[in-house]
């Protein structure tokens, strides 16, 4: 089992900047992706970013230049770095991580964050 512990997630204004963390406990072994998902308005749970073992990172459309994830392996810890934020990014952003190419998936609780006009 894995437990996923989001934070970092606020209030900002439009522009701002939020850097969000994924705290991985327990078995991480055999872990082959990691990803950041955002559920909005439409409560469809989409994904934002994705860093595979590579390091190679994918990035959503709408965030491609604004975003950046990483990861810290010492520390097990997931982060998305945010910067030019806009209202349409508000919502919950989740954590994820597949285990043995998605055959395992694990999700942490959510963090919101809310861009104001």
């Amino acid at each position: 089992q894995v437990q996923l512990v989001e934070s970092g997630g606020g209030l900002v204004q439009t522009g701002g900047s939020l850097r969000l963390s994924c705290a991985a406990s327990g078995s991480i072994s055999g872990i082959t992706a990691m990803s950041w998902y955002r559920q909005g308005k439409t409560h469809v749970r989409d994904s934002v970013a994705r860093i595979g073992r590579a390091d190679r990172a994918v990035y959503a459309d709408s965030v491609k230049g604004r975003f950046t994830i990483s990861r810290d392996n010492d520390k097990n810890t997931l982060y998305l770095e945010m910067n030019s934020l806009k209202p349409e990014d508000t919502g919950v952003y989740y954590c994820n991580f597949e285990r043995n190419g998605g055959m395992t998936s694990y999700w942490g609780q959510g963090t919101q964050v809310t861009v104001s006009s």
